[in-house]
Formats: structure tokens, C-alpha cells, sequence
């Protein structure tokens, strides 16, 4: 395979001027339909004026992608990812001819190398020689995972500092490796984590002594997209909207085992799940041996503009996560952000960032939706409970709201967000 550069991009300058700023985003799959935050980010970016450039370890295995995609202006290269002895040692080689100091510096890599494949290793080597050779001078990754491994190998062969967005499977998943991720964070000019539960997490149990390095920069969006408008008053049925991938972690069995619960006591409703994942096929199983076909619609994926429309037609969203047996815990559902900006009430468990977004009355603040405990055990007459309070006519939906859009506008403004990260990055150079 070789490299695919889908645009050129070496800039230049004046001689005897500094290079001017141009940031890499290294992520292992580019495009990904389920990584809305990050096309977010980068669109936020290149409308501030930065000069970006996106390298993918991986091919997409998506079949649907966001209209957003389309703007995206920054060049794409897509790395090959090597499986022979051969051509291993032939971008090692290539290496040694153009990185200066290579064999010193890939030596002194040795502890970080172990611990990777030989193709990944190679794929740092060559994303190195990317980096270089289109006068990149700043790298930011997203997930302290492969891309973040990769990037560590690659910033240290060339001498660039990079930023690293810490998310969720990346932390908490009984698979990752402490020792790696350690490393690669403290390799890091700044480790981003996007809740304040998140960086007390890193600060706790992956590393005291990340405390100069870790800040805060939460995952925004983009707010024209998701204009406010009050909710209307439920009449009929109460229209519940789940979105997500259809894996354990969401907890959609139990937001289906909630509408049994209301259906049999009367309650009408009508609940609409997108996404698709692993566990879709057991999900539509227990809506047919609940006897559900007609309540639970299970739609799966949905572009951007179809989620809005979903979103204007819907009463509530439900977001009833849990952590999974493997550890795998949701960091903060981007479409908990897009309900709460575009004025639809939100259902959700207390699980790792959320209740920085949906919490109750606290410190001063309006409650901006109703927060469920996250523990399993009695989940679904939780979620039903909760539900069956929003279908209340008395309860108040549009000062819940209201505070739900101030949250978004004050905390999630992408725009902002994409500041905060430039700016840290602004500093490492």
C-alpha cells in the first residue's frame, strides 16, 4: 500500500522566518461517523484561520458519513500500515537517511517500542516522516490510545510537541495497559481531558504527577447547528429518543425494559433509538419478547440532519448509561449536548462526565435535567419513573430547558473550546 495524500501541504516562508504554525490531528480512523466532536472541532479550527492537516492510521469501515465532512479543508493523508519484515526495515532505512539523530533517538525509544507491533512501529516511523516533511510543527491526537502511542513514537523522532485529548475507552476499559499510557502521557506537551471527572481521574488513578499537565477543554458544538426553541407540551404519546451505539454501555436494555414497564401500566409512548453496533440484534430480540414492536423503534444510523429532525420531534432524550462489565464507561454523550442546546429535556445516569452537563438544582444553578444513578440494579424503574415524570403536565419543562441551553452556551460552545485547545498549543512551540 502506499501513502494516499488526498491534498499536498508543505508550506513555506520567508527565509530566515520562523515556520509558521501548522497542526497535525493524528487519529486512527478519519472519517468516523460516530466521532462527530472531532470534525466539530477541526471545522471550529480552520474558521479561526488555523492551518490543519489530518493523517489516519486506519481506513474507515463506515458506509454513511455527516454532510459536515464536506468542509473540512485540511489535507488527508491516510498512512500504510506494513505487515513485512521487508518493508519495515525499508522505512526504518528511509528514516535513518532523513530524521536526524534517527537510530539515537529511536534508540532511546525502546521502552515505549516494546510495547507496540512492528507494523505500528513502522506506521510511527512513516507518520514521522509525514510530519517533516510537510512542515508540520505542532501535533494534537485524539484518544490516549494507538494514535497517541503512534504520536508519542513520531513527536519524539522529530522533536515536535504534541497534545493529547484523553476521552473515554481510553481510560476506563479493562485493555489498556497503565505503563503505556502513562507514558505517552507524560510524553505529552498537554494531556486534555473533557470533564472535570476526567482530569480528577487522571490525577487519581493514572498519575499524580500529571498535575502540571492535564487541563480542561470540554468537547463543544457547534450552536448555530442546534438552535434553542422551547419545548412544546406532551400531547399524546410521550415521544422518548435514545441515540448511540447499540453496545452495553449505553444501557438501551434497560430504556426498553422502562417501556414495558409503562406500557403495561398504561402509560402511552413511543420510543426511537438510533444507532447500530454489536448489540443491536439482542436488543431487537428483547423488544419482540417484550412484545414492543409498536412502542420501541430501533432506526439505526442516522446523519446529522436526520438526528436534528429526530431531535424536534422528540419529548425527552434518554441516556440511561452504565459502565460495562469490561469497564468501558461513556465519557459525555455528544448527543446529551445536542438535546440539551436544542431545547429537548434529558433523562441520564450519573456516569463519569455527565453530571457536569445534566445534574439537578445544586451550588446555585437550576437543574438542567433529571440525573439517575447509574447502577444497574433497578436502572429500568428508575428510567421509567423519570419518564413518567416529564410526561407530567406540571412538570417544568421549559425552565428545565432553558437552564439545559445556558449550560451548553456557557460550558460546550465549540468555538470556545477550540480556543482553549489552540491556545495550549500556541504555548508548546
Amino acid at each position: 500500500m502506499s501513502t494516499e495524500t488526498l491534498t499536498p501541504a508543505p508550506p513555506t516562508t520567508p527565509t530566515g522566518t520562523a515556520p509558521r504554525r501548522r497542526t497535525a490531528y493524528v487519529l486512527k480512523v478519519y472519517p468516523r461517523f460516530s466521532e462527530t466532536f472531532v470534525v466539530t472541532e477541526i471545522l471550529a479550527r480552520e474558521a479561526a484561520g488555523e492551518d490543519l492537516a489530518i493523517y489516519a492510521l486506519r481506513p474507515t469501515t463506515d458506509s454513511r458519513f455527516h454532510p459536515q465532512l464536506a468542509q473540512v479543508q485540511a489535507p488527508v493523508t491516510h498512512l500504510p500500515r506494513v505487515h513485512k519484515l521487508s518493508a519495515e526495515w525499508e522505512t526504518l532505512r528511509r528514516a535513518h537517511e532523513e530524521l536526524p539523530g534517527f537510530g539515537e533517538r529511536f534508540g532511546a525509544l525502546l521502552s515505549l517500542l516494546v510495547r507496540l507491533g512492528p507494523s505500528d512501529v513502522a506506521q510511527a516511523v512513516e507518520l514521522a516522516l509525514r510530519l517533516r516533511a510537510d512542515g508540520i510543527t505542532h501535533v494534537h491526537v485524539h484518544f490516549a490510545s494507538l494514535a497517541s502511542w503512534c504520536t508519542a513514537v513520531a513527536c519524539a523522532l522529530t522533536d515536535l510537541p504534541f497534545t493529547v485529548t484523553t476521552h473515554a475507552k481510553d481510560l476506563f476499559h479493562e485493555d489498556v495497559d497503565p505503563v503505556l499510557l502513562r507514558e505517552v502521557l507524560h510524553r505529552a506537551h498537554r494531556v486534555v481531558a473533557i470533564s472535570d471527572y476526567n482530569r480528577r481521574y487522571l490525577l487519581r488513578e493514572v498519575d499524580p504527577a500529571l498535575s502540571g499537565t492535564v487541563e480542561l477543554v470540554r468537547n463543544g458544538l457547534e450552536l448555530s447547528r442546534f438552535p434553542y426553541r422551547d419545548p412544546r407540551p406532551v400531547d399524546g404519546p410521550l415521544q422518548v429518543l435514545a441515540v448511540g451505539r447499540i453496545v452495553e454501555k449505553k444501557g438501551f436494555d434497560h430504556l426498553v425494559a422502562a417501556a414495558a414497564r409503562l406500557t403495561a401500566q398504561g402509560m402511552p409512548l413511543a420510543v426511537r433509538i438510533v444507532g447500530e453496533g454489536e448489540l443491536a440484534g439482542r436488543l431487537a430480540q428483547q423488544v419482540r419478547e417484550a412484545g414492543l414492536e409498536g412502542v420501541v423503534t430501533l432506526l439505526g444510523p442516522r446523519s446529522q440532519a436526520e438526528l436534528v429532525a429526530e431531535l424536534d420531534a422528540a419529548d425527552v432524550l434518554a441516556a440511561p448509561c452504565v459502565v460495562g462489565a469490561d469497564g468501558n464507561a461513556d465519557g459525555l454523550p455528544t448527543v446529551l449536548l445536542e438535546a440539551m442546546a436544542r431545547g429537548v429535556p434529558c433523562v441520564a445516569t450519573d456516569v463519569t462526565g455527565i453530571p457536569e452537563a445534566v445534574h439537578p438544582a445544586r451550588d446555585g444553578e437550576p437543574r438542567t435535567g433529571i440525573l439517575l444513578s447509574r447502577d444497574p440494579a433497578g436502572l429500568a424503574d428508575r428510567v421509567a419513573d423519570a419518564l413518567r415524570e416529564v410526561a407530567d403536565p406540571g412538570w417544568p419543562r421549559v425552565e428545565v430547558a432553558r437552564a439545559a441551553r445556558a449550560v451548553i452556551e456557557r460550558d460546550f460552545d465549540t468555538t470556545r473550546q477550540a480556543a482553549r485547545l489552540s491556545a495550549l498549543e500556541a504555548v508548546a512551540r
